[in-house]
């Protein structure tokens, strides 16, 4: 009788046992919150940086299928020079229509930064392919809609163009070619540095389908010759 009362008496803990393991256990979840605290948001902001480079990505793809498929397309049939028009932050030129609800021809597709709820931001925006009249700016005449955010924050993306001298320049305006090739270059707006992602695409037409048969530099000679007012004839 009295052994079984002792063995009894020796089961399960004592209340300074108790009162031990959970002040053990307090002080091992108060380390590793303080380990979490300092470890998360490094952990977060890599997070974070990783899914804006992935978006950024995809907005470059988006922009390097657009650039690469710009057609030579006059604006109205009194000129021969192609509608393209660069700048170091906008572009517009004539493409074929692409998009499920999207009927067949051209699209007039402008790549411009525009302010957004989250900042400066590369938004795509489209419109159907009309003759233009002449000596008026496009914006004036063109309706773009269909609004497609490319890049944001905190990236700022910028073009360059060259030519068929391959020197980079930050315009391209009032040519008579389409430039060879365009550069996507991605800056951090934080610090103004250049991000990798940046690429360079080439276009695939830049001069009109007459010049297919003629050397390049023949081409370019008729395209910058001067056009002769009607009945005037060349001794």
């Amino acid at each position: 009788m009295n052994a079984s009362r002792t063995r009894q008496s020796q089961l399960g803990f004592t209340l300074i046992e108790a009162l031990l393991s959970v002040a053990l256990m307090g002080i091992v979840l108060a380390a590793l919150a303080l380990l979490t605290a300092q470890w998360f948001p490094n952990w977060n902001r890599g997070f974070r940086r990783v899914q804006q480079i992935e978006l950024i990505g995809l907005g470059l793809e988006r922009a390097v299928a657009d650039i690469s498929a710009a057609e030579f397309v006059s604006p109205n049939g009194k000129t021969k020079k192609p509608l393209f028009e660069g700048s170091e932050l906008s572009m517009v030129f004539v493409r074929s229509a692409l998009g499920p609800n999207t009927a067949p021809g051209l699209d007039i597709v402008r790549l411009s930064e525009m302010p957004t709820e989250s900042g400066l931001a590369l938004v795509r925006t489209r419109a159907k392919f009309t003759p233009l009249a002449p000596g008026m700016q496009i914006g004036s005449q063109v309706a773009f809609s269909d609004p497609v955010v490319l890049t944001q924050g905190p990236f700022r993306l910028s073009f360059s163009y060259a030519g068929i001298d391959r020197a980079w320049q930050p315009m391209w305006h009032d040519a008579t070619q389409l430039p060879r090739a365009v550069k996507l270059i991605v800056r951090s707006t934080t610090t103004g540095q250049v991000v990798m992602v940046s690429t360079a695409i080439p276009v695939h037409v830049t001069s009109p389908a007459a010049c297919t048969t003629k050397s390049p530099r023949e081409c370019l000679e008729r395209l910058n010759k001067p056009e002769q007012p009607e009945g005037e004839q060349t001794l």
